[in-house]
């Protein structure tokens, strides 16, 4: 589902909001999520999962065109656990 997916749906499910309203929310819900992020804070929804930030140490890479030694430095990568509802609604028959 994309972010615009996502709006449409909302909106239909909330006619009595205007889409342009709902597509604010749901952009200052991501900026937010984002901006806790970027902060290296962890965003907890609960039932549906916990966003968190783990850190990649610099170390030596290789090309794989050339074969050649490359530095590859630190790196922040965003990282998402599933909640346990969450995990429960995907594996239920």
């Amino acid at each position: 589902m994309t972010k615009s997916e996502l709006i449409l749906r909302l909106a239909e499910r909330n006619p009595h909001l205007y889409q342009r309203d709902v597509e604010k929310i749901v952009t200052t819900i991501f900026d937010k999520i984002s901006e806790a992020l970027s902060q290296g804070k962890r965003v907890e929804l609960r039932g549906f999962g916990a966003f968190s930030v783990k850190r990649r140490n610099a170390r030596i890479g290789r090309n794989p065109r050339t074969g050649e030694s490359v530095q590859v430095a630190e790196k922040a990568i965003p990282f998402f656990k599933t909640g346990k509802q969450l995990r429960e609604r995907l594996n239920t028959d």
